[in-house]
């Protein structure tokens, strides 16, 4: 897998960032069971960064904690089955690498979720990288149905790295 990670902002967290996004992503493909090798790009932002983000992109005028742009469109999620076919829109060429798409995270927002919620910072961000990952592979969460099939991998990704609550 390859990864590139891009900190626009100044605050610290108290953990290997890059580390912590990397064990995520791997932990997801695998339990999704993507057969190829994956590129994935991550921003790490503030609330004001995420906010214009969030307008530009959806018209939605406020800061939200994670923003996903897939690049791949699957037939049902994380079906992987098909896309071989669309090679010259989801492969890189030169790496071979299946193009998933980027992450966008707000970190002001991981310390706020993280005090709101109860627990670490560290659970907060890897809570929300999985949960971006999934998007990545085609999961969503506008119907009750979806959102329960998403929080129950989410948890299950994290609990198989020991993330907990």
């Amino acid at each position: 897998m390859t990864f590139c990670v891009e900190n626009e902002t100044d605050k610290e967290l108290p953990f290997d960032y890059e580390k912590v996004a990397k064990e995520v992503m791997e932990a997801a493909l695998d339990y999704e069971g993507c057969p190829y090798e994956a590129t994935i790009s991550l921003l790490l932002t503030d609330n004001a960064g995420i906010h214009q983000m969030n307008r530009e992109f959806r018209q939605i005028d406020r800061p939200t904690d994670v923003l996903s742009f897939p690049n791949v469109d699957y037939t049902s999620p994380a079906d992987f089955s098909d896309i071989e076919d669309m090679a010259e829109d989801y492969f890189d060429p030169e790496s071979g690498e299946l193009c998933l798409g980027d992450i966008v995270i707000s970190i002001d927002k991981v310390f706020e979720q993280a005090e709101e919620y109860g627990h670490a910072p560290l659970r907060e961000y890897a809570f929300l990288i999985a949960h971006s990952m999934l998007h990545l592979m085609g999961y969503d969460h506008m119907e009750p149905e979806e959102a329960k099939v998403m929080e129950a991998k989410q948890e299950d990704i994290l609990k198989q790295l020991g993330i907990t609550r």
